[in-house]
């Protein structure tokens, strides 16, 4: 399947991507109002299957980001799953994937409307999806532009809105000659990357920031705590300075469409020797075998997309 050719979920059809129109008047395109998960399927060749990873927990973060933004709750789980797994199938896409699932606001309302909602769901193989979630590591910076919160507009909601606060730290950094950036929260310690949360290892224990940090309550960040601890590492939720990264033994960035991806350098301060940490690549190891069905412990985290 072509990717500019590619089928699509919208308006209760699949359909070819090229035949989806929305309203340029509608409040997702004025407003940006609009709730969405980012969520990877891996192909195993050797099973002849493809995973969704954690489908059913991204949708239920899919319905409470919905619930907050007060958008017409037309969809069920059930039937949220049925369009997603339809779609992908249509498309008999055989290798790593990522799909797009957004709610959307549509007609002729404004910034205020909560419906009519409509849906699109949009899979793309992971080798064309942008070029930062396809990098081996990251030299990043400081933001000087500070993370939203709870009281502005809240990082517990994944909408499209929100990803205009990471879009101002993104483009300083590229433009200033880094991969990405890593922001601050208002208190001025740690919260995350644009679309991706954080850990930093140090004497062998993780740490990430607390979701009170100004943090997305990330699949992949939980993902992580319960394999490291798997692992016998000690995981540890509070508080980073931003000097703390500084000195790190090693830190990375996760997301569903990063996964794993080592931070070579914060501020041009060296971490890991430049290069991926010996705990970043076991942890990330892990991760992949569970992701493409060859941990038998985590099945219950996939759901298969194709018949046996």
């Amino acid at each position: 399947m072509e990717t500019l050719k590619r089928l699509i979920w919208f308006d209760g059809k699949i359909m070819d991507v090229n035949d989806a129109k929305i309203n340029v008047l509608s409040p997702t395109s004025q407003f940006g109002l609009n709730v969405f998960e980012g969520i990877r399927c891996y192909w195993n060749e050797e099973k002849g299957q493809l995973f969704a990873f954690r489908l059913n927990d991204h949708l239920k973060r899919l319905k409470r980001s919905q619930r907050l933004l007060c958008m017409e709750d037309k969809f069920t789980i059930a039937e949220l799953e049925k369009a997603f797994v339809d779609t992908v199938r249509a498309n008999n896409y055989r290798e790593d994937i990522a799909v797009r699932q957004t709610l959307f606001v549509d007609g002729f309302g404004s910034w205020s409307s909560s419906a009519p909602v409509n849906m699109f769901i949009s899979p793309i193989p992971k080798a064309k999806t942008n070029a930062e979630y396809n990098k081996k590591g990251l030299n990043c910076c400081i933001s000087s532009w500070r993370r939203i919160n709870d009281n502005t507009l809240s990082p517990r909601i994944k909408c499209g809105a929100n990803y205009i606060n990471s879009r101002m730290a993104q483009t300083e950094a590229l433009r200033n000659g880094y991969d990405t950036a890593i922001f601050l929260n208002e208190n001025g310690t740690v919260s995350e990357g644009p679309g991706s949360c954080l850990f930093m290892i140090k004497d062998k224990v993780l740490y990430t920031p607390l979701l009170t940090d100004s943090v997305l309550e990330s699949i992949t960040r939980d993902t992580i705590m319960i394999i490291a601890e798997d692992m016998g590492f000690k995981m540890v939720e509070r508080s980073i300075d931003r000097t703390e990264l500084y000195t790190s033994d090693e830190a990375f960035l996760c997301g569903s469409a990063m996964e794993i991806t080592p931070i070579f350098s914060v501020d041009k301060y060296i971490i890991s020797n430049g290069s991926a940490g010996n705990i970043t690549q076991k942890i990330h190891k892990k991760y992949l075998d569970i992701v493409t069905g060859n941990e038998p412990k985590r099945k219950g985290w996939l759901a298969e997309i194709y018949y046996g």
